[in-house]
């Protein structure tokens, strides 16, 4: 039975080559104790393992997910298509190897009673972060430099911070909108972000301050984030080149989009520290070899990032969601791929 005033959610999980850990999450969502959501399965696996194939064939037929078959890999895009599918008054995403407790959904639900919210960042049990600190790190408010969108990504830590507060940017694993911030202000994810899509919800949220409502971290809406080493939105090696290439590029794009030139310098410099010279909370080799051979897919990345910018002046990139407007108008819902 539908609580009083609960508006419906709309759950979209884009998933890439996951297996168990998809069957672990859709679970734990059927689970929820909020009554009122709908679940969207965008799904960029081309064969999946039988046990996995019927599971989701069983929970389409009887009505428990909407699961739609894409015959590409691009976590931004995917996070677009759910979203033109959705009907929900509130939009949450969640990855595709996360466990969540009974009252995941609820506490997301709640926040937004406040008018001022239009987007909830949740608290993210990161298996390998919590693990590297011994599990025994508590931040209760985030130190100033979490506000500055040159330096926020050093120390914006949703892991270990235990008080609700107003934040810049939310886990892609772990976050929600209101509806209105993508018909009303025309925003969408950017299709761009390659490789891993490292830094695509931290542009989208960068973007999304022309809203004028507030992203709120709300440590109550927490799950547990497995952190594959497989799937996901790993469509190649994490090992390749033109993996460690666009782990780069996407920075140094989501710097040229949403910061000024000082902001893009501190960025740019704390980004050569941590990833190249391997500096905390990179946490890297210090050898010689590997560090000329990061600072050359560093040089790579940025230079990418450029040729990115500059074709944007007659190419925006969403070639996915380009190809899904012939299929489905903007923000419809229910309508087969």
């Amino acid at each position: 039975m539908q609580a009083v005033n609960e508006p419906l959610i709309s759950v979209i999980v884009p998933t890439y080559g996951r297996e168990e850990p998809l069957r672990q999450t859709l679970a734990d969502v059927l689970q929820q104790d909020y009554s009122n959501f709908e679940v969207l399965v965008v799904d960029q696996t081309t064969n999946h393992e039988l046990e996995t194939q019927l599971f989701l064939e069983q929970l389409t037929s009887a009505g428990q997910i909407q699961w739609f078959r894409v015959n590409w890999a691009s976590l931004p895009a995917a996070r677009n298509y759910g979203v033109r599918r959705a009907s929900g008054e509130i939009i949450v995403f969640i990855d595709d190897d996360v466990r969540l407790p009974a009252g995941f959904l609820a506490a997301h639900g709640r926040t937004y009673q406040k008018a001022s919210i239009g987007a909830v960042a949740g608290r993210v049990f990161d298996r390998m972060k919590l693990t590297d600190s011994g599990g025994d790190l508590t931040i209760e408010y985030l130190p100033p430099e979490a506000k500055d969108p040159g330096i926020a990504w050093y120390y914006l830590d949703l892991v270990h911070t235990v008080k609700p507060q107003p934040v810049i940017s939310a886990r892609g694993c772990n976050m929600s909108f209101r509806r209105q911030v993508f018909t009303e202000f025309d925003l969408s994810f950017d299709e761009r972000f390659k490789g891993s899509a490292v830094r695509e919800e931290s542009d989208f949220c960068l973007q999304f301050r022309k809203t004028g409502y507030e992203i709120w971290y709300e440590p109550e809406a927490h799950l547990i984030h497995l952190g594959e080493e497989t799937g996901g939105c790993h469509d190649i090696s994490t090992r390749s080149p033109q993996y460690q290439i666009n782990l780069y590029h996407n920075h140094f794009l989501m710097g040229f989009k949403n910061l000024t030139t000082f902001q893009c310098l501190k960025f740019f410099a704390r980004l050569f520290d941590c990833q190249v010279l391997g500096h905390p909370p990179c946490n890297k080799s210090g050898s010689l070899i590997k560090t000329v051979g990061r600072a050359g897919f560093y040089t790579l990345g940025f230079l990418k990032a450029l040729a990115t910018v500059v074709q944007s002046a007659w190419d925006d990139g969403q070639i996915y969601s380009r190809q899904d407007s012939l299929l489905v108008s903007p923000l419809s819902s229910k309508k087969d791929n």
